[in-house]
């Protein structure tokens, strides 16, 4: 059993690997071979997206902030696969639906938004409606919009953390406004600073990957 599940880590590194190089180099169709073949071994949507694309774009990210590679590559990376995301949307959408609504988009002044577009889905594979307002949306079009589709949940992205300010901004708008709404928070920003600032989010709920965000929307489902 264990030589079987070191088999599939490795090819799913090998997998994970061909796909960074293939981002890099700007193929998208050699990214979008290697994501049918991932899926051929293992069905899961979560998996590809936790263990091929989340793990990639973060390497991407970090390439970029120690100048290895420029601007276009990275936007050209992030383009490739969000492209790829929206060729799986008709894999992710179940038939039952639980007639529960979310609203995902980025911090303010936030450009990444191939995470938050991962979230939407995880969302919609549990049968909620996620309204996906991406990046560049401006605090007061947020919360007018929260006004008119009256979600029961908004989710909240943080790419880079040289704008969590803008979230700290974000967050007290939102929780003046909708002090009984729950909010959800997640980003690359968090993964090597949560213990320094999570005083600081107040009452939004930090979950860590697309797995915690499963369990956390059946627990949720489970109470409909």
């Amino acid at each position: 059993m264990l030589n079987i599940l070191l088999m599939i880590n490795n090819s799913t590194e090998i997998l994970a690997h061909d796909y960074l190089g293939n981002l890099l180099k700007g193929n998208r169709s050699n990214c979008s071979t290697i994501t049918k073949q991932y899926l051929e071994s293992n069905p899961s949507i979560i998996d590809l997206y936790e263990n091929i694309f989340k793990v990639s774009l973060y390497e991407v990210g970090r390439l970029w902030e120690i100048n290895k590679i420029g601007v276009a590559t990275e936007h050209l990376a992030t383009a490739i696969t969000e492209g790829i995301l929206n060729e799986l949307f008709e894999q992710v959408i179940p038939k039952i639906r639980c007639d529960k609504k979310v609203v995902v988009a980025c911090v303010e002044n936030e450009q990444h938004q191939v995470g938050i577009k991962m979230v939407a889905d995880v969302f919609e594979m549990n049968g909620w409606d996620s309204y996906f307002l991406g990046s560049g949306i401006p605090n007061t079009e947020f919360v007018r919009y929260i006004h008119e589709i009256k979600p029961d949940l908004i989710a909240i992205s943080l790419s880079v953390y040289f704008n969590f300010n803008n979230l700290m901004k974000m967050l007290e708008i939102l929780n003046g406004e909708f002090p009984d709404l729950p909010i959800l928070v997640g980003g690359q920003a968090f993964k090597n600073v949560l213990v320094a600032i999570h005083d600081r989010l107040g009452g939004a709920i930090f979950v860590p990957d697309l797995y915690a965000l499963k369990f956390f929307i059946e627990s949720l489902n489970s109470k409909f």
